[in-house]
């Protein structure tokens, strides 16, 4: 059980819930866009969000300012939030501007201010739960696309909820959090992205 609650925490990492968004939207999106338009975003997406940052993060732990792949502290967590945060804004003027894909700029948006509120709340000391934060982020973003673009995905959204209730369970059985670091990474991810529907829905 141990080895298996584990393993929950890897396979559903932060790092890969963006792109898992993007793969998403492209699957669902009624509109029409060419596959190399498609293919292009997604191989810069993935070198952007996931091999940038785990470069990033060996660099950080060769310089002493992480540790552990964990990030079990709120003074270790600095580095990695500011530096992904420069990613992201990276990502929303290079790859999904507003008049390309409008749905991943105000998604993206979303993440950068998720990242940003957890920046600020390790800065003060409190530490928050980033693998509940993009869960839940990806989770909002889900619900909305479904309403936008009219199709039924509860199947979908039941499974997400089911992996948030599983990544919540590992992260206590591992005492990486508590209940309250829990709550307050679910409802970072959830509410940027719960407003910014406002502008695209």
């Amino acid at each position: 059980m141990d080895k298996l609650l584990k393993s929950i925490s890897y396979i559903f990492h932060p790092l890969i819930m963006p792109i898992l968004g993007v793969i998403f939207y492209f699957a669902k999106s009624p509109r029409f866009i060419p596959e190399e338009v498609i293919h292009a975003k997604l191989i810069s997406l993935f070198i952007l969000t996931i091999i940038l940052p785990l470069l990033l993060f060996f660099l950080l732990k060769t310089l002493g300012k992480v540790k552990t792949i964990k990030l079990e502290t709120t003074k270790e967590r600095i580095y990695p939030l500011f530096l992904n945060c420069i990613i992201i804004v990276l990502v929303l003027k290079r790859i999904v501007t507003p008049s390309q894909v409008l749905e991943l700029y105000y998604f993206f948006l979303g993440i950068l201010i998720s990242n940003l509120t957890c920046l600020l709340l390790v800065i003060l000391k409190i530490k928050a739960s980033i693998h509940l934060m993009a869960l839940s982020g990806i989770l909002m973003f889900f619900i909305a696309l479904s309403i936008h673009f009219s199709i039924n995905i509860n199947g979908t959204l039941a499974l997400m909820s089911i992996i948030i209730g599983a990544v919540a369970t590992s992260r206590l059985h591992l005492k990486a959090h508590n209940y309250m670091e829990l709550i307050i990474g679910f409802f970072i991810g959830l509410v940027p992205q719960l407003i910014l529907v406002n502008y695209w829905l």
